[in-house]
C-alpha cells in the first residue's frame, strides 16, 4: 500500500518569514520593555512629586496658621484679616481662608478671594478641625485637582483653611507622559530596526545555502559553501556540503553508467543493424508476407533503439559537461530549409517563413546542433501533433525565433514545463503512435543544444487561436 505524505500547514503567525518574525520579536520586545519602564518611572515620579507637594504645603499652611492665630487674637476685623492673609508667603495657586466662631456657635468665613468660600470646604475636613483635628485631604473642584489643609487655631474658637492647586503639577505629569510615550515609541523603532539588522546578518549564512541550492539545481554540482567561525553554522555547512558531493558523486555515476551502457550496446547494435539491413536487401527472396512484415517491425525496433543510444551518449556528454559547440559560418535561412525538407523527405511539403531581413543572414553557430533541434522538432510534431503545419523564423532584437507550430490537441498549460525533462512525454503520450513514440529524450535535447547555445525554449499556444503548440527556440544571434 501506498504511503501518502502529508504537508504540514503552519498557523498564520509562522507562515511570515524568518527575517519578519524575527523584526517582530525585537519589536514587541522592546515595546514592552518600554511600556513596562515608562509606566513605573511616570508611576514614581508621580507619586513623589504629589508627596513633596502636600508636604511643602502642609509645612506652610502650618506656618500660615501659627501667623493669622496671633491675627485673630490680636483683631477679628474682616478687612485686617483680610490683609493679614494677603501678607502671607503662599505659593501663587494657594487660596487662604479663616473661619471664626461667633457668640451664637456658628461661623464666620473670611477669605482672601471672594469666590472662595465656606461651600468649598467639604464638611468632612470642617468637621474633623472644628474637632481640633489637623487635616488633609485631596479633592477635584471644578474639574482640577486640589489639596485641602485644614487646621483649628485658638483653642477651636477659629479654623485655618488653606486650599492649594495641583493643576500645575498634573499639567507637568501630562508633559512627561507624552515624553515617556515618544521615547517608548523611539525604543520600539530602534528595536525593531535592529532586529531587522541582526535578522539580516543572521539569516545570511541561509542566504548563501539557497543560493548553492539555487546553483545545484540548475547544473552547477561543483557547488560548496564556505566555512563560518560559528561552531553551529559549521555543522550546517558541513552537512550541505556533504549533501552536495554525495549528490555530485551520485550523478556522476549514473551518468557513467548511461554512457557506458550505451557506448556497450553500440556494436552490437551496429552489428544487429547490419544484419538486418542483409535481410532487408533480399526482401524479395522471402517466402511469405509474414516475415517481410517481422522484418519491417525489426527495421522500425532498430533503428528506434540506435535513435534512443544516440540520444543517450549525446546526454551523458551534457551531464559530462563535455559537450562542445562547433561553430562554424552558417547561413541559417538556407540551413532551415534544408533540414525540413531532408526531414520531410517523402511528406507533405511545411511552409517556412523566414522574416525578410534574415534572409541571407549568415552566423556562427554550431550547424550539428541546430539542424538536430529542428529534426528532434519535427519529430515531436509528427508523433504527437499529427505533424508541423508552419514554420516560422523570426527575428527578436540579437536574437532569433523559430517556432514550429501542429494541429495537435495541444500541451496543457501544467505540462509545459516539465516536457522538456527527460524522459517525460506529457499527459497525452500514453499511447504510441503510429510512427512511434521516442522514450522522451527528444524535447530535452532541444533544451540542451539551445542552452548551450546561450538560448532558452518554451511551448506555448499558437498565435492564431487554432488547435495545436507552438514550439519555439529562442537562440541569441552571434552574426559572421
Amino acid at each position: 500500500m501506498a504511503r501518502v505524505r502529508r504537508a504540514f500547514r503552519l498557523p498564520l503567525p509562522a507562515r511570515l518569514g524568518l527575517r519578519a518574525r524575527i523584526t517582530f520579536a525585537f519589536a514587541a520586545t522592546t515595546a514592552v520593555l518600554a511600556a513596562l519602564l515608562a509606566g513605573t518611572t511616570w508611576g514614581l515620579t508621580r507619586e513623589n512629586l504629589i508627596n513633596q507637594r502636600e508636604a511643602s504645603a502642609t509645612r506652610q499652611a502650618t506656618l500660615n496658621a501659627t501667623v493669622m492665630s496671633e491675627r485673630v487674637q490680636a483683631n477679628q476685623d474682616t478687612e485686617a484679616l483680610v490683609a493679614a492673609m494677603a501678607s502671607l508667603q503662599t505659593p501663587a495657586s494657594s487660596r487662604p481662608s479663616v473661619e471664626l466662631r461667633q457668640t451664637d456657635d456658628t461661623w464666620r468665613s473670611v477669605s482672601l478671594q471672594s469666590t472662595f468660600g465656606q461651600a468649598v470646604i467639604p464638611d468632612s475636613v470642617r468637621d474633623a478641625v472644628t474637632g481640633g483635628d489637623s487635616v488633609r485631604m485631596r479633592v477635584t473642584l471644578n474639574g482640577e485637582p486640589e489639596l485641602i489643609v485644614g487646621i483649628p487655631v485658638n483653642e477651636g474658637s477659629a479654623a485655618y483653611y488653606e486650599v492649594v492647586s495641583f493643576a500645575d503639577l498634573e499639567d507637568t505629569l501630562e508633559s512627561l507622559a507624552v515624553s515617556l510615550l515618544g521615547a517608548s515609541v523611539a525604543t520600539t523603532l530602534v528595536g525593531g530596526t535592529l532586529g531587522y539588522w541582526l535578522s539580516r546578518r543572521t539569516l545570511r549564512p541561509l542566504a548563501n545555502v539557497g543560493l548553492a541550492a539555487e546553483a545545484i539545481a540548475g547544473g552547477r554540482l561543483d557547488t560548496r559553501l564556505e566555512g563560518t567561525e560559528d561552531p553551529d553554522l559549521n555543522v550546517l555547512v558541513s552537512s550541505f556540503n556533504h549533501m552536495a558531493q554525495a549528490l555530485e558523486a551520485r550523478i556522476d555515476r549514473d551518468g557513467r553508467f548511461a554512457s557506458d551502457v550505451s557506448h556497450e550496446l553500440r556494436s552490437p547494435l551496429m552489428t544487429l543493424a547490419a544484419s538486418v539491413s542483409v535481410l532487408a536487401s533480399r526482401r524479395g527472396e522471402m517466402p511469405d508476407d509474414a516475415s517481410r512484415s517481422a522484418l519491417d517491425l525489426m527495421e522500425g525496433d532498430v533503428a528506434r533503439f540506435q535513435q534512443l543510444v544516440d540520444d543517450l551518449l549525446e546526454i551523458s556528454r551534457f551531464d559530462a559537461g563535455v559537450a562542445r559547440l562547433s561553430l562554424e559560418e552558417v547561413r541559417l535561412p538556407e540551413l532551415i530549409r534544408q533540414a525540413v525538407a531532408q526531414h520531410r523527405t517523402g511528406r507533405a511539403e511545411v511552409a517556412v517563413e523566414l522574416d525578410a531581413e534574415l534572409a541571407g543572414m549568415v552566423v556562427r553557430a554550431d550547424k550539428r546542433r541546430l539542424v538536430r533541434i529542428l529534426d528532434n522538432l519535427l519529430g515531436n510534431a509528427d508523433a504527437y501533433g499529427g505533424g508541423a503545419s508552419r514554420i516560422s523564423v523570426e527575428s527578436a532584437g540579437d536574437s532569433v525565433l523559430v517556432a514550429v507550430e501542429d494541429s495537435g490537441p495541444g500541451v496543457p498549460i501544467d505540462d509545459r514545463g516539465r516536457i522538456f525533462d527527460r524522459f517525460s512525454r506529457g499527459a497525452g503520450a500514453g499511447r504510441r503512435s503510429a510512427s512511434g513514440d521516442g522514450v522522451g529524450l527528444g524535447l530535452a535535447l532541444v533544451a540542451e543544444h539551445a542552452r548551450l547555445h546561450g538560448g532558452r525554449t518554451w511551448v506555448e499556444d499558437r498565435p492564431d487561436g487554432a488547435p495545436g503548440a507552438r514550439f519555439v527556440v529562442q537562440l541569441p544571434v552571434a552574426r559572421a
